[in-house]
């Protein structure tokens, strides 16, 4: 077994033979190009078991070889996946069953009668690799470049294969990172935290693909740096799943959704006090600003005009197209990977960044709550509007953890509060001005408001 830690890159034709010339792999370059073509086959049971167990079974040809492949899902987070991977070598294209034994095989699968995997889809592309090579401070990185053109096969579908992928080879993660993100100063690179095989899973059955995330795990005795951590990680991460998946199909709610992941970072980043001093966050607020001002008044008017819905697809593309999408995802991972808002914070900040969740929380959602007031704003609804983003501040933590508060009805305040969130943008008329003093009446009368903002 080995263990294959990675970042994919969506990219356009264009931008694949555009990094073969890139002046920075021109540099570090060690082995020149070589070219592959790779034909994979995909096995899965007609329930599709192994999608449900996050697992990927394949066959491929290389050449004359022949390679049977096992590979968990593993931890994954806003692009960078770590894997568990397991080969074998065969002497056909037939799958060899017996080989998936105890060593590789997940136990939710023991039961599984082997005989019931099958061919489900294909993923044939041609691969031109390097060694990329380089010091990085006292130690040497060395990383595998893959340009990788070619098709997912599923049935009658297809879908094009146009990816940068990095394989690190020898260094520390970050180094992944910090190479993918100075290719994005320059070229459109869009991280891509959906496999090949989890593609082809789409094209053959939507209901064997997960677009979501699994939740972070947060608990009261655990830091506030390590809760905000773990929660800014899932929504950079949502945010990537999401973009792709909008890309692919143009539903609206995914876009709805993607925004989602977006207003909740940036509130989570301005919630955290001197725990995250301004000067740590500035250039990655800077770049989620400049997203949030151009497309939150686009979701906004496409709720009440389908036309803008219509549109936005082509102007989804039209970001992707750019280097701001791709830079904010990637400068948004390296600076959480090196826990970029605890730069330059004092005393105090290290305190109130070590201090337990279960603690730091009612105190941030008391204070939160006690100057929203919302007394006023039952008599000032015209008002509501600029207080959005102390109201998005606490919905976010609510979204994320109000399961470690020992609160009552905590969750019927967190769909109370969003319902506040969604009448302080509404444009204003008399209805919506009735509407937002009846909410805000509402929420003040919760016992678990009440109880946090005492």
């Amino acid at each position: 077994m080995v263990k294959e830690t990675e970042i994919k890159l969506r990219v356009s034709r264009d931008t694949l033979a555009a990094l073969r010339e890139h002046p920075l792999l021109k540099k570090r370059n060690k082995s020149g190009w070589e070219q592959r073509e790779l034909f994979n086959q995909y096995y899965d049971t007609p329930a599709r078991d192994l999608a449900q167990a996050k697992v990927a079974l394949r066959i491929r040809r290389d050449g004359d070889a022949f390679i049977q492949t096992l590979k968990s899902r593993g931890q994954s987070v806003a692009g960078l996946s770590e894997r568990n991977e397991f080969d074998w070598s065969l002497e056909r294209a037939e799958l060899d069953p017996s080989k998936l034994d105890d060593s590789c095989w997940p136990a939710a699968l023991a039961e599984l009668d082997k005989s019931l995997l099958q061919p489900i889809f294909s993923t044939d592309f041609v691969r031109q690799r390097a060694d990329i090579a380089w010091g990085r401070g006292k130690a040497k990185v060395v990383i595998e470049a893959a340009l990788d053109l070619g098709k997912v096969i599923a049935g009658e579908g297809e879908e094009e294969i146009c990816e940068l992928e990095l394989e690190l080879r020898q260094g520390e993660p970050a180094a992944l990172l910090e190479l993918a993100a100075e290719l994005a100063a320059d070229l459109p690179l869009m991280p891509c935290d959906i496999s090949k095989a989890e593609r082809g899973y789409r094209l053959f059955d939507a209901n064997s693909y997960s677009l979501s995330l699994p939740p972070p795990e947060l608990n009261a005795e655990m830091s506030l740096d390590d809760g905000f951590a773990a929660i800014a990680w899932h929504l950079l991460g949502s945010s990537q799943r999401l973009a792709e998946q909008y890309r692919f199909n143009g539903h609206w709610r995914l876009l709805v959704d993607w925004l989602e992941q977006l207003v909740g970072l940036r509130a989570l980043i301005g919630s955290l006090g001197q725990a995250a001093p301004r000067s740590s966050s500035s250039e990655l607020r800077q770049t989620l600003d400049a997203l949030l001002n151009d497309w939150r008044p686009r979701l906004q008017a496409g709720q009440l005009d389908d036309a803008v819905r219509q549109a936005a697809p082509a102007q989804f593309a039209a970001e992707l197209q750019g280097t701001r999408w791709g830079q904010f995802s990637l400068n948004g991972s390296r600076w959480l990977l090196a826990k970029g808002w605890t730069a330059e914070r004092n005393n105090r900040g290290n305190r109130q960044g070590a201090a337990p969740l279960g603690n730091w929380l009612p105190t941030l959602l008391a204070e939160e709550g006690h100057d929203l007031q919302l007394i006023r704003y039952q008599k000032q609804p015209e008002d509501l509007a600029e207080q959005l983003p102390r109201i998005e501040r606490l919905l976010v933590w609510l979204r994320m953890a109000r399961s470690i508060l020992d609160v009552a009805e905590v969750d019927r305040l967190y769909g109370e509060m969003s319902k506040l969130s969604e009448q302080a943008q509404r444009p204003i008329d008399a209805e919506v001005l009735a509407a937002r003093q009846a909410q805000a009446h509402t929420v003040a009368a919760l016992k678990a408001w009440r109880m946090l903002v005492k």
